[in-house]
């Protein structure tokens, strides 16, 4: 039996899915037309999570080879994430709804327009910097360079690392959201920038939160007792 390493976009575990849960098709569209044959291939997959057993669709064009008789899969061309119908993450906490909303949409517009996704992102990225730590609005670039020195060092380089980045930088200087050319991959990026600083600000903000009442509920319990038992 086969196995194969798959991220579950519905509960966002990296996981081991094998023929038991996963189905391919492939539909061959032979038609006489002006940029030959193609491939689709059809992916449907059930999550192996027992806490989560949902299902994604996705569906990707590709060249259509032949050679003789026989059919191959070619070259890459588009992919459609169709259940569910972005590869936006969920997460167990509440996010401002202007941010989630961003975040949701430059997903969903990721494969049609990259330029407008990457515009959505780095909008969704200033909004979470003005969010979290307060700063002084600006330049993308000028509010992340705000924070430097405050953010966990990790954080700060994992920013930097995509922030002094071809076209990247120089679009973090201008005002605004604007739909900009940009680099080949630039809006995946920016997208992954977002979903990391979401774990890394809110995410552990709100464990350290539930640390934190817990640890009250633990001390206040045992001030109680001690002055039950005086």
């Amino acid at each position: 039996m086969s196995e194969y390493l798959w991220y579950c976009p519905n509960c966002n575990k990296e996981l081991t899915v094998t023929d038991e849960d996963r189905r391919v098709s492939f539909a061959d569209l032979t038609l006489s037309n002006a940029d030959g044959p193609r491939r689709l291939v059809s992916k449907f997959v059930v999550c192996p999570n027992p806490e989560c057993r949902k299902f994604s669709v996705i569906t990707s064009l590709h060249h259509l080879e032949v050679s003789g008789k026989r059919t191959y899969t070619g070259k890459h061309i588009k992919t459609w994430a169709l259940v569910p119908p972005s590869r936006a993450r969920s997460f167990p906490i509440a996010i401002p709804q202007h941010i989630l909303q961003d975040y949701h949409e430059a997903c969903l517009t990721l494969e049609l327009s990259p330029k407008v996704a990457a515009a959505l992102a780095r909008r969704c990225l200033s909004s979470m910097i003005r969010d979290y730590w307060q700063v002084q609005p600006g330049s993308l670039g000028d509010e992340f360079r705000q924070i430097k020195g405050t953010a966990d060092p990790l954080t700060w380089e994992t920013i930097e690392s995509i922030r002094t980045r071809g076209l990247i930088g120089a679009h973090m200087e201008s005002e605004g959201a604007e739909i900009l050319d940009i680099d080949d991959g630039e809006a995946e990026l920016l997208i992954g920038l977002i979903e990391t600083l979401i774990e890394d600000w809110y995410v552990t903000r709100e464990e350290r939160r539930k640390r934190l009442m817990e640890t009250r509920k633990i001390t206040g319990k045992g001030i109680a007792e001690k002055k039950m038992d005086e």
